[in-house]
């Protein structure tokens, strides 16, 4: 048996696989997110660990035999975020998640330096970790002295399980201190930032073997000593490994808390200006592009907060099938905007509304401004070269079928709709640790899922929809001008 962990923002997902990747048990356990101030989102490192072990007591409760069988463990996790350890391994402060905007000016002086986009290959965005800790460092210069380690969210997670200093190339790829393209910590671009070698953990690739489980841990749980536990990978690259995506042109469209549209590659082909992420793949010598928004459904999950309804709800008031834009355009900036923007400063808007709207106008207008934004992360990713020729759609927003119904038309690209199941970070990471422990080639284990239905674009509303998305498109700079 095999065990994928992924450390998400809002939650922790445990889920049990055999070894030709059927699904046994799944456990969910939940954590909060701190906002102490405006711009920024913090969690406390313990809870993850927590969680955790509510997850491993859930399943030796509900499946003993199979958990008994556990050989090897794999570790997904949230990006970019910064958890700083002292020499004693003690956590210094919560940890900055990828979601806090705090450090726009240390990212935009970093950023400034052409060395960034030169070796990492990508923008320095404000989530990302070098400028996390280039704020401690100008705001917190008491904690940022006893830093001896930062650890990414599921690499401190590692930590506990192993003992062991090590993260993926996948997840820190999205730290600003690598070069991606080498696949290695950049001496170069931790001096600028004004950090050190010893201050990182070693790297390995997402299917090789980073340690073992910590002989106690595996005691409590009525484990083997030899269970391994494997690199893993970043969220979204791990999902691709969860629905089969590492040659190129095979991609994704995932509706989540944020929203990516994912695209494999086969060789390491940056395009920093584009504000499109290139990364290193969890499989070995592979890489990916992505263009990220920050508010998917969180964009309708805060619509419902304010309405008093639940997201489902909402969404019902549209129905099925699309029939053309409404008159009201939504920006999706709750937390500032990555792809194509770059900016964490911008917020949110509503443009044209009128007396007569209510919550079907409000929420088609939502749904409408993410299927606009990831539209623009569509344009990004094809002025790189990419060519996605079908999509999957994955994530709780793809249980819409307004939705995607939508983003197909704005994207003109079939999505692909899996049949029932879990095809995530965690699913990915289940994989990973297969091939960590049995060698098998990725393409054998990592297989795209059965496809329950395809839903094509609607090209009798094409134009339209092209129309409303110039306006959306005007609205940014417009909206730039007076905030």
């Amino acid at each position: 048996m095999y065990l994928g962990l992924d450390l998400g923002t809002s939650g922790l997902r445990a889920i049990l696989v055999d070894a030709d990747g059927h699904v046994a048990a799944v456990t969910d356990q939940a954590y909060p997110v701190s906002h102490p101030h405006s711009g920024w989102s913090e969690q406390n490192p313990d809870d993850w660990i927590a969680a955790t072990e509510r997850a491993l007591d859930a399943l030796k409760a509900s499946h003993p035999s199979e958990l008994a069988a556990l050989r090897a463990i794999g570790l997904s996790g949230q990006m970019h975020g910064a958890t700083l350890l002292d020499a004693a391994d003690k956590v210094l402060r919560p940890a900055i998640l990828w979601n806090d905007t705090r450090s726009a000016a240390e990212a935009a002086q970093m950023d400034a330096d052409p060395a960034f986009r030169r070796i990492s290959g990508n923008i320095v965005f404000p989530g990302f970790t070098a400028p996390k800790l280039a704020w401690v460092r100008a705001h917190e210069p008491r904690t940022f002295d006893q830093v001896a380690m930062v650890l990414l969210p599921k690499d401190h997670l590692r930590l506990w399980l192993t003992g062991d200093h090590a993260s993926d190339m996948s997840d820190s790829a999205g730290t600003s201190w690598m070069d991606v393209g080498a696949r290695a910590w950049s001496d170069e671009l931790l001096a600028k930032a004004g950090m050190r070698a010893d201050q990182m953990p070693r790297l390995v690739e997402g299917t090789e073997v980073s340690g073992h489980l910590r002989p106690d841990l595996a005691a409590r749980w009525g484990l083997a000593n030899s269970v391994k536990v494997v690199g893993g990978g970043g969220d979204n690259s791990a999902s691709a490994c969860g629905v089969g995506c590492f040659d190129e042109g095979d991609g994704f469209v995932s509706l989540g808390t944020s929203g990516v549209l994912l695209s494999a590659r086969s060789g390491f082909a940056p395009s920093p200006e584009t504000a499109v992420h290139t990364f290193c793949h969890s499989v070995p010598d592979t890489w990916y592009q992505m263009g990220v928004i920050l508010s998917a459904t969180d964009s309708l999950n805060w619509l419902a907060a304010q309405t008093g309804s639940k997201p489902a709800e909402l969404s019902a008031l549209l129905g099925k099938t699309i029939a053309g834009p409404g008159q009201i355009r939504f920006l999706p900036y709750l937390s500032g905007e990555r792809t194509p923007h770059n900016d964490a400063q911008i917020r949110g808007a509503f443009a044209g509304i009128g007396i007569g709207d209510g919550h079907r106008e409000l929420t088609q207008a939502v749904i409408e401004g993410v299927a606009f934004a990831l539209k623009d992360n569509h344009e990004a990713l094809k002025s790189t070269g990419t060519e996605l020729k079908s999509l999957l759609g994955i994530g709780g927003g793809s249980k819409s079928d307004y939705w995607v119904e939508l983003i197909a038309t704005l994207l003109g690209v079939p999505i692909d709709l899996p049949e029932a199941g879990d095809f995530g970070a965690a699913l990915g990471a289940a994989r990973l640790a297969i091939v960590g422990d049995t060698g098998a080639a990725p393409a054998e284990v990592m297989t795209r899922p059965a496809v329950a239905r395809t839903i094509e674009p609607r090209a009798d509303l094409a134009h339209a929809y092209d129309e409303a998305y110039a306006q959306f498109r005007a609205l940014y700079p417009a909206l730039k001008e007076v905030l």
